[in-house]
């Protein structure tokens, strides 16, 4: 490689990375519906033409961007654990700190699930390889923190399938994470529905009564696991 274009390289890495983070800072300050494109590109001082030019799609911008969410999480989950406590202690911290960070920035679950809501083909076709590698790692990273406990907790005969196989403990870990997210919404709607004389009945609720009952569940759902080795 010459030293020019190593130069344009370069260059080119710092423009993604400076778009990536005028995205996160859109993000954080609005929310992910209330962010466009447009708006991305007048943050950076570029047209939008620009962004297309560095990123092949919408999703895979949004994809790195989730990316740098899901590092600044594995770090959390990193420093909560304590491989010395039990199972259910272990379950609590990672999905308090889980649920924590979802309440905290609302625009990392919207970002999480606007990708995951597509089929799994066309949300591939519609990342490039690169961005696609980086939020693989780093989903399997955060996840895989939480499939490690697991692993640790049926080794332990903590988990009611005490034989459960690694390739189990990720599925149920990813299970596990996927209702959080879904889940953490309901904090962001503020209330629920039930059924009352007369019709229909919203009830409101507030953050601190998500956040346990998301905890709670998952630790439960987790520790009394019916989940089985596949064969």
């Amino acid at each position: 490689m010459t030293a020019r274009s190593s130069t344009v390289a370069a260059r080119r890495r710092a423009r993604r990375a400076e778009i990536v983070r005028a995205t996160r800072e859109l993000f954080d300050e609005r929310g992910l519906r209330d962010a466009n494109m447009d708006d991305i590109a007048r943050a950076v001082g570029v047209n939008r033409a620009i962004i297309y030019r560095h990123f092949g799609s919408k999703e895979e911008l949004f994809a790195l961007t989730l990316a740098g969410y899901l590092e600044e999480l594995d770090v959390l989950l990193a420093q909560a654990d304590d491989p010395a406590a039990t199972t259910r202690d272990r379950l609590t911290a990672a999905f308090g700190v889980l649920a924590d960070y979802g309440l905290q920035h609302p625009a990392f679950l919207d970002c999480a699930i606007a990708l995951m809501r597509q089929p799994g083909e066309e949300l591939l076709a519609e990342i490039g390889g690169g961005a696609l590698v980086q939020l693989g790692r780093l989903m399997g990273a955060t996840t895989g923190r939480i499939a490690a406990v697991l692993r640790s907790g049926a080794a332990a005969g903590d988990l009611s399938a005490s034989d459960l196989a690694t390739s189990d403990a990720d599925l149920l870990a990813t299970t596990l994470w996927m209702q959080a997210l879904g889940a953490l919404h309901l904090a962001r709607t503020g209330f629920y529905v039930r059924s009352a004389d007369g019709g229909p009945q919203t009830v409101p609720v507030d953050e601190a009564t998500v956040r346990h009952l998301v905890v709670d569940t998952l630790v439960a759902v987790a520790l009394g696991s019916p989940l089985t080795p596949r064969r």
